[in-house]
């Protein structure tokens, strides 16, 4: 793959610390959103791909999440404020209008981002989006981490400790993002669960049909936390869209090639007039 630029950079929003980087040059702007409780490096694959390509490509750890600061009110945390995270970076850096996409979280974040601000979205890429038919399960995954975080955070510190102490350089890409992902603080973590939990999960369906910019729906097959029912549902909401099924939970994680592909295509055509849409399967 080419080299691209990498630097990275904070801004502030509402009084707390927001770490991000940057990757490659250009006015073609992309912001890529990570997944709960997981770092903005589990990005760098496809940010590194997309900058080849031409795009110029910024990954966010949100609040909570990553290097970005962790406080411990709930009230700091909901969908909602993500997006505006999101828009806040935007501003830092004096950014007209992005592609703005995510995983999981970051897809919920990023559809936000298109209802708050849809005159600074150029695209929406959704993998993982978890709408209604993905809830219960989410409840039932993190309601126990919720649980361990408040009640018992002695389980969640040693699991800290143990992460820690592994070097990040000896492991694999992937096993050093769940290694960063399992380097949680109990209170920030319980913080983090309970105000998603909390608050709506994502725009209501009302407001995501409003959404025109075009948009990339990737639905994973066989992933109870993130239904292809909800990837094909909001595919078949939103106007303008092309809707992907990936061939497994991992694709894009360890044969990213096709996916990748696909994505910088879809950032091309965002940036280029006479846009149209198309559905693509396989």
């Amino acid at each position: 793959m080419t080299l691209v630029s990498e630097r990275i950079g904070q801004f502030f929003h509402d009084g707390h610390r927001l770490e991000y980087t940057e990757y490659g040059g250009g006015d073609r702007w992309v912001v890529l959103v990570h997944g709960q409780l997981m770092p903005r490096r589990m990005h760098q694959p496809l940010a590194r791909h997309l900058a080849a390509a031409g795009a110029h490509v910024l990954t966010v750890d949100l609040l909570g999440h990553g290097r970005s600061d962790r406080p411990d009110d709930p009230l700091e945390y909901s969908m909602t404020a993500f997006g505006e995270q999101v828009l806040a970076l935007l501003d830092d850096r004096g950014i007209d209008q992005a592609v703005v996409g995510g995983t999981s979280l970051g897809a919920n974040a990023s559809l936000e981002v298109a209802v708050i601000a849809p005159e600074r979205v150029r695209g929406v890429i959704a993998e993982m989006p978890v709408l209604d038919n993905g809830l219960e399960f989410g409840i039932l995954t993190f309601a126990p981490l919720l649980f361990l975080s408040r009640f018992v955070p002695l389980s969640i510190t040693s699991l800290r400790a143990a992460t820690r102490a592994v070097p990040r350089g000896v492991v694999p890409f992937w096993a050093g993002i769940v290694l960063d992902t399992l380097d949680q603080r109990p209170a920030p973590m319980a913080a983090v669960i309970h105000g998603i939990f909390f608050g709506r999960v994502a725009p209501s369906s009302r407001l995501r049909r409003r959404i025109e910019a075009p948009a990339l729906v990737v639905g994973h097959p066989r992933d109870p936390l993130h239904p292809a029912a909800d990837a094909a549902m909001l595919a078949d909401e939103l106007p303008d869209c092309t809707f992907v099924e990936a061939r497994g939970i991992l694709e894009w994680r360890l044969r990213p090639q096709r996916l990748n592909a696909l994505a910088s295509e879809f950032v091309a055509r965002c940036f280029d007039e006479g846009t149209t849409s198309r559905r693509l399967q396989g």
